[in-house]
């Protein structure tokens, strides 16, 4: 896969990319990740990017030509129309769900908004979708492109040492992850749960998978509703729920 991102701080998002699991899966192939300098292609000697908004208000927006001129140009470097995402707090929330579908693209492309926003123009003509990564605002769109390529990069085969491990990670199966312990067995008097220990695979999965949903039925409740369980395990979250909101102060 193949990430563009369209950013006025190119080094921030460098920084970034550049560390951990996603810069070892960089140097290796494993994912082609470009951050595109917006001022590159602006059309003064200013290299100004943004302008005041027609019917007056507060702030600059930002111009249209610049972020075509940058988008068409990766078009011609991928040689196709890479799949536009604008990041944006309007958007659609950022899940799972919705990784696994944008896994399957070749080449996706990651406009970073930032004063008031981006022309609506650009929006109509070239941005396939807008995602959010939360109800609130930030200064620009570089965290939530930050946030997006990495999430979307532990997808993609030979980025992570083990191909599996990721489906049992927080989200991946529509639950949260089960607790975990690392050594002493025993730490300032508080010991692991003993089926860690006991050598016994099955009841340790079985664990796990029991302390996953009663994790995510404390936790996050509204995932429950469209998490894959069984009818016996539907039931255990729904008690733990109730028991949850019975112990809330009236």
């Amino acid at each position: 896969m193949r990430i563009d991102i369209i950013t006025l701080f190119p080094e921030m998002c460098e920084s970034v990319l550049s560390e951990s699991i996603i810069g070892r899966a960089r140097k290796k192939g494993a994912v082609e990740i470009l951050c595109h300098q917006l001022r590159d292609y602006a059309f003064d000697k200013h290299k100004r990017v943004d302008d005041t908004t027609y019917g007056g208000g507060m702030g600059m927006l930002m111009l249209a030509e610049p972020i075509a001129l940058c988008y068409e140009s990766i078009c011609e470097q991928t040689g196709d129309e890479p799949h536009l995402i604008y990041l944006s707090p309007k958007g659609k929330p950022l899940t799972q769900q919705k990784l696994k579908e944008l896994s399957a693209y070749d080449n996706i492309c990651l406009l970073c908004g930032h004063y008031e926003g981006v022309d609506q123009r650009v929006l109509d003509r070239y941005v396939d979708e807008e995602i959010s990564i939360g109800d609130y605002v930030l200064t620009g769109g570089e965290l939530p492109a930050l946030v997006l390529t990495d999430s979307l990069a532990r997808l993609q085969p030979g980025v992570l040492s083990d191909d599996e491990c990721f489906e049992l990670e927080s989200h991946y199966d529509g639950l949260l992850e089960y607790p975990q312990y690392t050594k002493p067995q025993i730490w300032r008097g508080e010991e692991i749960p003993p089926v860690l220990f006991s050598g016994h695979h099955e009841n340790i999965n079985k664990w796990r998978r029991e302390q996953s949903i009663i994790e995510t039925a404390k936790k996050r409740p509204d995932m429950i509703e469209h998490a894959k369980l069984s009818e016996k395990e539907r039931r255990l979250a729904e008690q733990i729920i109730k028991e949850a909101t019975d112990d809330k102060p009236q």
